[in-house]
């Protein structure tokens, strides 16, 4: 329930007032519920366009979701470790994790029930064995579990920040600085929803990237980063590389490939490097996925660790 406690300035619409309020629920989304008399206004239907006086109580009722079983499906996967807890992944750019709206099947899931036989059931129905996620078109390592005790313990690993998870990017101009840390909040654009953005203090989530040049191109004005993240906020590295100033190269939502010299056709970002302790054993794993053929024009004669180390 929501009681509006605040003056409304200028008493706007009830689905703009939730929007804001409710940043989880797309506007459209509430506009549905509001018309199903999910979400009512002093006990009373509503419509979307209704005024929001002060004083009056809101109630949100948001159905659960039903989600369908996932079938398994036969699609190429490429495994980088697996035992009888884990299975780490080298996901190629363009597969989804999970099933979600518009994407029902062909996902990484999809592929690998059809692998494994099955998936730890914590997840959920529609995310089994999903401990963390990787954009659409992020390529690299992702560790799925395969029983509940794995992914409770590979889980707490994430929300504890003891993984180390690298990542290589390249992005769009040459930074003046060959390194940094970037800690500022992350949370929903206020105007395009299918965006994130860096957001003032008390609102959004905190957010941490430390970042190192590695290789920069004159000819393209781009940059090879390594990337290296303490917490995993949603479109962490494409919003920190935006708000640098140096947007990645590729993508759709936080820059403008079509105006981008380097165009490798797809986005610019490989989580290249996974480490945790394994849930069972408790030695550290440490996974590497091979950096895709898209990255040759950035990569040096000498290996990458030559530039990383201090």
């Amino acid at each position: 329930m929501i009681l509006v406690s605040e003056d409304t300035d200028g008493l706007p619409r009830l689905d703009q007032y939730l929007a804001a309020r409710l940043p989880e629920l797309s506007r459209s989304r509430i506009q549905t519920l509001i018309r199903a008399g999910a979400i009512t206004v002093n006990g009373k239907a509503a419509k979307p366009k209704d005024a929001v006086p002060r004083g009056v109580l809101i109630e949100v009722n948001v159905p659960e979701a039903e989600p369908a079983a996932v079938r398994p499906q036969n699609l190429p996967l490429s495994i980088l470790y697996e035992d009888d807890d884990l299975v780490v992944a080298d996901k190629e750019s363009g597969m989804v994790v999970h099933p979600a709206a518009g994407n029902p099947d062909g996902t990484l899931v999809n592929a690998l029930l059809f692998h494994c036989g099955r998936l730890a059931g914590v997840g959920g129905v529609g995310r089994p064995g999903i401990v963390h996620r990787l954009d659409k078109d992020t390529s690299g390592c992702i560790v799925v579990a395969k029983n509940d005790a794995a992914h409770r313990s590979l889980a707490a690993q994430f929300a504890e920040r003891s993984t180390e998870k690298l990542y290589l990017a390249v992005v769009q101009g040459i930074p003046r600085e060959s390194g940094g840390t970037l800690f500022t909040n992350i949370g929903r654009h206020p105007v395009n929803r299918l965006k994130m953005a860096v957001v003032n203090p008390g609102s959004g989530k905190p957010a941490i990237t430390d970042w190192k040049a590695l290789t920069k191109d004159a000819a393209s004005c781009t940059t090879l980063i390594l990337c290296t993240l303490h917490t995993g906020r949603t479109h962490q590295i494409r919003v920190h590389m935006q708000y640098m100033g140096h947007p990645l190269i590729g993508d759709p939502i936080y820059a403008n490939p079509a105006r981008q010299k380097a165009s490798p056709g797809r986005l610019m970002l490989h989580a290249w490097r996974l480490s945790f302790t394994h849930p069972s054993s408790g030695k550290r794993l440490a996974l590497e996925a091979p950096i895709p053929p898209e990255y040759t024009p950035w990569l040096p004669d000498m290996p990458l660790d030559a530039l990383i180390s201090p």
